[in-house]
């Protein structure tokens, strides 16, 4: 399997307890967790979110990266890096990523006011548009995807790989809402943060270590 899938499933399923605290709470406050199909249909815009979010970045940067010609190799530092500072957060040491989810604010500060817009009717294309929406949410668990998103080559790599970064976080956010609250309760326990939070803090440290001896 190729690093970057790897890496794109690991940090979905590591972060699938923080999503559940996040997404999963606002969709249980609009009413999605009462409707599988509903729930699905908001899962899959915040998914497609992320996937549009993935081309820009990655269309972006690395057309930056090509400016040095070690431009990848330091993507992929700050990869490294952005995978060990996600993994102290998820420990819940919210300080690692705060200051980048401050930074999303800004972009949110004209998306929310949208989601107030949509009609109170909840039909499939209503609630996928709102996923959408809300997939703009300040995250520091997506923002720390992204950069490797960056590393992708190019933007439909981009795209792809934050699809399957929320492919990775759908399971526990689609079976929590349809089948059971205990999924929620070992995703979102201790040992399962400190767990995750151990794997991305070593996956970061050995990409940081694969970098160094490019340079």
């Amino acid at each position: 399997m190729n690093i970057d899938i790897l890496a794109a499933l690991l940090m979905g399923l590591a972060g699938s307890g923080h999503c559940l605290a996040m997404c999963g709470g606002l969709a249980a406050a609009m009413g999605y967790q009462r409707s599988p199909m509903r729930l699905f249909w908001y899962n899959l815009g915040r998914i497609f979110s992320y996937a549009i979010a993935g081309f820009i970045v990655a269309a972006a940067l690395f057309s930056i990266s090509k400016v040095h010609a070690n431009g990848l190799v330091y993507l992929r530092i700050l990869a490294g890096v952005m995978m060990i500072l996600l993994g102290f957060y998820l420990f819940r040491w919210n300080r690692a990523l705060l200051w980048l989810e401050k930074a999303g604010a800004y972009l949110w500060r004209y998306i929310q006011p949208l989601t107030r817009k949509l009609p109170a009717e909840k039909t499939s294309g209503y609630v996928f548009i709102a996923g959408m929406l809300w997939g703009w949410l300040p995250c520091g668990l997506v923002y720390s995807a992204l950069t490797w998103a960056a590393l992708s080559g190019d933007p439909l790599s981009g795209a792809g790989f934050m699809l399957i970064f929320g492919l990775g976080t759908f399971p526990a956010m689609f079976l929590t809402g349809v089948f059971s609250q205990k999924l929620a309760g070992i995703l979102q326990s201790t040992g399962f943060r400190w767990i995750a939070g151990l794997l991305l803090i070593g996956y970061g440290i050995a990409t940081l270590l694969i970098a160094a001896k490019q340079l």
